[in-house]
């Protein structure tokens, strides 16, 4: 469980994913260490999931997002030859007829429209089920043995907390349909996000992602900053399978102008890349409550980056995300 017996957060990496987030024992206070009432305790919860499957040609990304007020989804298909990026969003005042999953490893997070999504976890593996005008599909990622993704949860605020668990470069089975033309899985690889927790009332990232095939094999990358605020970070590797951690990120762009390059490294210079933005999915919205300024990117990754034994590897235009995000949720 992640919350302890005592009422607080078990802070730093996981060996292994959290099962329950026992969210019923959190001993949520204010600032002023006053037992938070039951109507903060809801309101301040907030919790997304978001999978991405990488081909060659082409980038899937779909997401369901439940910040109380209100529930959002949104799934895109974009062609990389063509440079066009097709979408559904839907939006649920006060999260109606929305269900998100209670756990990263159970349980299933499902929005209905005229794009049905449908995220189950299970164990280590996580099954999409899609139906719509855009995308058709029932297909499952399929987790590690040795349940090699990230589990981190950090310090958020005053009092709160971030859960987050990520994983790349899953091999895929099952079937996929773009507007009714089969997709071929064979090349692709899949990557999940589970976040939740009692998040900052404003809250920005920078992120970015990889989940692609490379001479040494499987790769999957995961870089953020902003988002977790002590102890620990998020940013890591995966290759075949086995993860591997690294340390603080610095990411920069131009936010005016964020189609120009990206630039991701560590101080230890043992990453280096730069993202070349394509398409990119936004949104902006500004009303009394709530707020987001939400852009995701598809693009290329270049540059290199030194594993734990000394390797280096060389990203040669390597598909991937980057994603820029401010919330006030």
């Amino acid at each position: 469980m992640l919350i302890d017996p005592a009422g607080q957060p078990r802070f730093g990496h996981f060996a292994t994913p959290v099962t329950d987030l026992a969210l019923t024992r959190f001993a949520y206070t204010t600032v002023m260490d006053r037992p938070a009432s039951a109507l903060a305790r809801y309101l301040h919860f907030k919790q997304f999931q978001f999978v991405s499957l990488c081909h060659p040609d082409w980038q899937i990304g779909v997401a369901i997002a439940d910040i109380r007020y209100a529930a959002s989804a949104f799934c895109y298909f974009y062609h990389r030859a063509t440079n066009n990026l097709d979408q559904i969003e839907l939006l649920k005042p006060l999260s109606i007829g929305v269900k998100m999953s209670p756990s990263p490893t159970a349980g299933s997070a499902i929005i209905r429209g005229k794009q049905h999504i449908s995220i189950t976890p299970s164990q280590y593996n996580w099954q999409l089920q899609l139906k719509g005008t855009l995308l058709n599909g029932d297909l499952t990622l399929h987790g590690e043995a040795d349940a090699s993704a990230l589990a981190l949860c950090t310090p958020t605020g005053y009092s709160g907390f971030t859960y987050t668990q990520k994983h790349n470069a899953l091999s895929l089975s099952g079937q996929l349909n773009y507007r009714g033309t089969p997709l071929d899985l064979s090349a692709a690889l899949g990557g999940y996000d589970f976040s939740a927790g009692y998040m900052r009332r404003e809250t920005s990232w920078r992120w970015g992602s990889i989940s692609a095939q490379l001479p040494q094999g499987r790769f999957g990358l995961n870089l953020a900053n902003g988002v977790n605020e002590t102890g620990a970070n998020e940013n890591c590797i995966w290759l075949n399978g086995s993860k591997q951690l690294l340390p603080p990120v610095a990411i920069s762009f131009n936010r005016a102008n964020a189609h120009q390059p990206w630039h991701f490294s560590t101080a230890d210079q043992r990453l280096n890349l730069q993202f070349q933005p394509a398409a990119c999915r936004q949104q902006r919205l500004n009303l009394a409550i709530v707020a987001s300024n939400f852009r995701q990117y598809c693009g290329v990754f270049s540059g290199e980056l030194i594993l734990e034994n000394g390797e280096k590897l060389i990203l040669n235009q390597v598909p991937g995300l980057a994603e820029d995000h401010f919330a006030r949720w």
